[in-house]
């Protein structure tokens, strides 16, 4: 049943950032933590076993995965314009936000069944999984300017966050415990089987769909459905989503605080969420793990996804922390000393070699991801015009060059690893997207530039 909550009711603001315990769950058991091992080792046996598609037997098996990825992206970057128009048009956001939910969700119960003997099928499973979430990210950043006021948004932003650090923490912990000692068939709940290990781990993304599904419910009792457009003189609501885009790209000359803003944006996330997406690899390829002497195999699983839940736990207190610090200083301002200490990071990264210097980095890493994405969002938030109704257009507009830039940073990350023969290199050369976006974040105007000027009480941005 819909309840009808005013603008900025702190039980409305909560039931939005909740989403964020519900789908946080996906980021990070199927992006980070315990799907990239299942796929490490699936794949890896299939290959040794010659169970691959003719036309990938001289595909690097984690290319495949990077390529699908990549696919996935550029799907959600060309849908995302489309179905934002539809919602703004319709008024129905909720429902295309529900709609993702459960693609997404579904087909992380889905990859349940992930085998390379149906390989295309269970590609195509994960990259729906994939859409799924970040398609419903649209709608839901979205709704950020319609359930709180200006003065709310960071404190909301950065609660969301937490919530979706809290969440999927305790979620991936309950499948750590269903799975008992990681992927080494030596350990696990059942050693001498095989099938029953593998089984638990089938299970966890069972688990995340459910999760996702379950806890969303409580979000969707509480957000308005969305303001219906006038369609009569809309001639293809279907094509009006790139329309909107275009309006709001002519409108960013009137609007130069958001224009300069987007742009930084663009560089520095860049860069913020290749190093989020290699993370992991490179925690595998360029950290020297000690060796078990029980199975002579190396410790490298275990000591990664103790870095990730490090980085979970600590970006709990980042984004609080740059919401807070907001407030004292503003955004832009809190916004390049993130990034200065994103490339600070980089640098020390590419020095990492001990386990010991990971899990530092990994601590440094959790504080600025938690508090840079909270901001970025809030703040992106700040700069829409009061009176705008369609704002999941604004936010698809956001959308879009995040997703961009994600496609360009892999790209420009694997062409430069190439170049320099590991992992290392690449992540040295973040650091310029990083200075780069200190550069324009200093040319963001202080002054709101819109039409609708900010209120007097308002946080400085």
């Amino acid at each position: 049943m819909q309840t009808n909550l005013p603008k900025g009711h702190k039980k409305l603001i909560h039931a939005w950032a909740f989403y964020d315990w519900a789908n946080s769950v996906y980021s990070l058991v199927i992006t980070s933590a315990i799907f990239p091992i299942f796929y490490a080792a699936v794949s890896k046996k299939a290959f040794d076993q010659g169970r691959v598609p003719e036309l990938l037997k001289d595909v690097n098996n984690e290319n495949i995965i990077i390529v699908v990825t990549a696919i996935a992206f550029l799907i959600v970057s060309l849908i995302s314009p489309i179905l934002s128009g539809i919602a703004d048009y319709s008024g129905r956001k909720k429902r295309f936000l529900q709609f993702f939910c459960y693609l997404g969700a579904l087909s992380c119960i889905g990859l349940a069944t992930f085998s390379f003997d149906y390989l295309w099928t269970s590609l195509l499973i994960y990259m729906l999984a994939l859409i799924g979430f970040w398609g419903s990210l649209v709608f839901y950043n979205s709704y950020l300017p319609d359930i709180a006021f200006t003065e709310q948004q960071d404190a909301a932003s950065a609660k969301g966050f937490s919530l979706g650090y809290i969440g999927s923490v305790i979620l991936l912990i309950l499948c750590l415990v269903l799975i008992q000692g990681g992927f080494y068939p030596e350990k696990g709940l059942f050693p001498e089987s095989e099938w029953m290990r593998l089984t638990a781990v089938q299970l966890s993304f069972v688990l995340v769909g459910l999760w996702w599904i379950g806890f969303a419910q409580y979000t969707y009792a509480f957000l308005p459905m969305g303001t219906k457009k006038n369609t009569e003189q809309v001639r293809n609501i279907f094509t009006n989503g790139f329309r909107e885009l275009k309006k709001i790209w002519l409108g960013l000359g009137d609007n130069l605080q958001m224009k300069r803003y987007l742009g930084a944006f663009f560089i520095y996330s860049m860069a913020v969420q290749t190093v989020m997406l290699v993370a992991t690899y490179f925690g595998t390829e360029e950290v020297a793990w000690p060796i078990d002497p029980e199975t002579g195999e190396s410790n490298a699983t275990t000591g990664l996804i103790i870095s990730i839940l490090l980085i979970q736990l600590v970006a709990i207190g980042g984004a609080w922390l740059a919401s807070l610090l907001s407030r004292k200083v503003g955004n832009i301002k809190t916004l390049i000393l993130i990034n200065v200490c994103w490339a600070a990071i980089c640098i020390y990264g590419y020095f990492v070699i001990t386990p010991l210097q990971f899990y530092i980095t990994a601590g440094c890493v959790g504080l600025v991801m938690g508090s840079i994405q909270s901001l970025s969002r809030s703040t992106y938030s700040k700069m829409i015009p009061s009176d705008t109704v369609d704002t999941a257009s604004y936010f698809s507009f956001y959308d879009v060059a995040e997703k961009i830039g994600i496609v360009i940073g892999m790209v420009i990350f694997a062409v430069v690893g190439q170049g320099t023969g590991g992992m290392r290199g690449p992540i040295l050369f973040l650091v310029v997207f990083f200075i780069i976006g200190v550069i324009l974040l200093y040319r963001v105007p202080k002054i709101q530039t819109s039409a609708t000027p900010k209120k007097a009480d308002d946080p400085p941005i």
